[in-house]
């Protein structure tokens, strides 16, 4: 069964609260998505732990009612003259 893109979005926001975050639906079918996630929980950390969390936020739902999840993540960058 697949997963509605709210249900995608709900977890990674329970995990990433200060999160931007988008979810497109490439295929049109609930099945493959990317999702775009901007975190300061990802601050230092690489590319591949930070994909790291995003599957741990998934509760094992990657692979089975989630088949294919393009990840694009990263940290926003902090305007000049803010603290």
């Amino acid at each position: 069964m697949p997963m509605p893109a709210a249900e995608l979005e709900s977890h990674l926001r329970e995990a990433f609260p200060d999160a931007a975050i988008e979810i497109e639906d490439l295929a049109g079918d609930g099945d493959h998505y990317r999702a775009r996630i901007v975190s300061a929980a990802f601050a230092g950390l690489s590319r591949i732990r930070q994909h790291q969390l995003v599957y741990a936020a998934l509760k094992g739902k990657m692979g089975g009612a989630l088949h294919a999840l393009a990840l694009e993540t990263s940290v926003a960058a902090v305007a000049a003259g803010e603290t």
